[in-house]
């Protein structure tokens, strides 16, 4: 792949980390990290996804191979998803953010109050 700016909106990478930064691409593959799921298992646990959003992220990820989709032969047909061994190279810095998130979360909520306290004088 040859070199480009990184920050070029046509730049290969930045697709992939506008797709990969994704709020609802990182709770699928953490979701995943437990094991495969089936597509209605995986909505139930992400709260206020719609299916067409979920279908869209499992679709990126997918072309991505960060998961496997694997169609079961039951009837009626049912799909089941899988992180890939890519994929799984993902979560350590994805526990990492979380683990910011929730260390940082009260030093935000105040930089939130003092901003919006701020606007509203």
């Amino acid at each position: 792949m040859p070199e480009c700016d990184h920050f070029d909106a046509n730049c290969p990478s930045r697709l992939l980390f506008d797709q990969i930064a994704d709020k609802w691409s990182m709770m699928v593959l953490t979701v995943l990290d437990a094991g495969p799921l089936r597509f209605n298992a995986i909505k139930r646990q992400l709260q206020g996804v719609t299916q067409k959003a979920l279908t869209q992220c499992l679709r990126r990820l997918e072309r991505n191979g960060l998961l496997f989709r694997r169609v079961i032969p039951v009837s009626p047909v049912a799909v089941e998803y899988e992180i890939t061994p890519l994929g799984r190279t993902l979560l350590p810095p994805f526990r990492a953010l979380y683990a910011w998130t929730l260390a940082s979360l009260p030093e935000v909520e105040q930089a939130r109050a003092a901003f919006d306290a701020q606007r509203s004088a």
